[in-house]
């Protein structure tokens, strides 16, 4: 491990990689609900269960794949055989879930997409966890890390935002049978034979673009006899610190609220807001230009005022834009549908706010790889794994809850089924408004909350680095 500025070609490597995970996202978060509920007929709730199921079975395997992404001995090291092994399942699954067997149909599908949902998510964190590790081994500086991950963060945000506008463009269209686009089954196949292809791409390209990194990276610790209460007991002992359980509630309220929010997206915009889908994939190629700006100011902000401090100001002015669109369009303060001012004005304030959700993002994600260096002074051990791994668990088991939510606004608002967006009744849009804003806010502000507890600045990290070197750790 070096303090030494990465260079943007490994960087660039690194980070492109998280196109694969951007794809995954980009497809589960905001079509995989609207796919199978409206398009094939399966009952939302039943679609909300398959989610949730299959994040609470792929968020209990993550801690394991943390610690024996730690653990493990390989001649490729620690993280690169489980990046390589995930690359061909995580692209035949996700191909089928968006072609489905003509054969069913309606609730007959829930089976079919609760197995595909578990595979993909457990495929993509084989693939992300020891991934996602390699930024706090790349590097140990506190400002470096935070560029390092903007990369990621751009390229995941990018890749499942250009993959949304492709299909929402050229393959979600309309045609001679199909007034909407959102209801091209065809489509949604290409959609899926593509987005795989380049989901391969991306994990190979990462994997093989850091595999020079290996001979560099930490050493795995000595091989010892294995239990399943060892492995529980080193990873709560290594979980065990006050800015640690500060990330992870913070974590856990921000995906109970990406939850909601994701899972209702396509409705707000389509139905609440009234866009075409070709305005909806303008709306998906704006994302890009968030990342651009994401990109650029994440290092600078973290250079400015610290990691935590520029975390909760980007978070407070990220997490209360958008919704504060919905609630003066529910005052009667916003253009009506359909008015030319109204597509450029939340065009405009949707890139503003999806840059500085992506710079709060990768500020958290580096404040969880500095909890690396205060847990190796403490428990004398590197484990990169399990803290990106506890992060992941927290979002993916508690999210499933936050899809669940969305489905349960969608039914408490009596919200039609099958229908196109001039036919929702304007009663079931104002109430859906007014559940959707102060649930989304009240969460994301609980999570804002959280973080504020965190305790690890610039000048406790270069003390832990030094506590390190002189070996004085535990």
């Amino acid at each position: 491990m070096s303090a030494l500025k990465v260079s943007p070609l490994n960087k660039i490597a690194y980070g492109f990689g998280s196109v694969a995970f951007g794809i995954k996202g980009n497809g589960f978060d905001y079509f995989f609900l609207l796919f199978y509920s409206q398009v094939m007929g399966v009952d939302a709730y039943l679609v909300g269960l398959a989610l949730l199921i299959s994040l609470m079975v792929d968020a209990f395997s993550d801690p394991l794949i943390g610690y024996f992404s730690d653990n493990t001995h390989h001649r490729w090291g620690r993280r690169h055989p489980f990046m390589y092994a995930a690359a061909i399942p995580v692209a035949v699954a996700y191909f089928f879930v968006w072609n489905p067997p003509a054969s069913l149909s309606g609730n007959d599908l829930f089976p079919y997409i609760l197995v595909l949902a578990i595979t993909v998510r457990t495929m993509v964190t084989l693939y992300e966890i020891p991934n996602s590790a390699l930024v706090a081994e790349m590097t140990d500086d506190y400002d470096e890390r935070t560029s390092i991950l903007s990369y990621r963060f751009f390229f995941g945000w990018a890749g499942g935002t250009l993959m949304g506008f492709y299909a929402l463009t050229y393959l979600l269209v309309p045609t001679e049978t199909i007034s909407n686009g959102l209801f091209n089954l065809q489509g949604f196949g290409q959609m899926g034979l593509i987005a795989s292809i380049v989901i391969f791409v991306a994990i190979m390209v990462s994997s093989m673009g850091t595999h020079s990194f290996i001979p560099n990276l930490k050493a795995p610790p000595a091989k010892t006899k294995l239990s399943l209460s060892r492995i529980y007991r080193e990873i709560f002992e290594t979980l065990w610190n006050r800015s640690f359980a500060a990330l992870f509630a913070a974590a856990l309220f921000g995906a109970i609220g990406t939850g909601v929010a994701t899972g209702l997206s396509h409705y707000i915009n389509s139905f609440f807001w009234g866009f075409s889908t070709v305005q909806l994939g303008q709306i998906s190629l704006s994302v890009v230009l968030s990342a651009i700006i994401a990109l650029i100011i994440s290092p600078v902000i973290s250079r400015r005022f610290g990691k935590k401090r520029a975390a909760i100001i980007v978070g407070l002015l990220a997490f209360t834009i958008l919704p504060a669109t919905i609630a003066l369009r529910l005052l009667g303060l916003m253009p009506e549908n359909g008015d030319p001012l109204l597509f450029p004005l939340i065009l405009v304030i949707t890139v503003v706010d999806v840059s500085l959700i992506i710079a709060y993002q990768t500020l958290a994600t580096s404040m969880i790889a500095d909890l690396v260096e205060l847990s190796e002074v403490n428990t004398g051990r590197r484990s990169e794994g399990i803290f990106f791994a506890s992060m992941t668990f927290v979002k993916k088991f508690v999210q499933g809850f936050g899809v669940v939510m969305a489905t349960t606004i969608l039914t408490i608002v009596s919200f039609p089924v099958g229908v196109t967006p001039n036919d929702v009744p304007p009663d079931a849009l104002f109430r859906l408004g007014t559940l959707y804003v102060p649930t989304v806010v009240t969460v994301w502000m609980l999570m804002i909350l959280c973080i504020s507890y965190y305790q690890i600045d610039r000048k406790k990290h270069n003390a832990n680095l030094n506590v390190l070197r002189r070996g004085d750790a535990r």
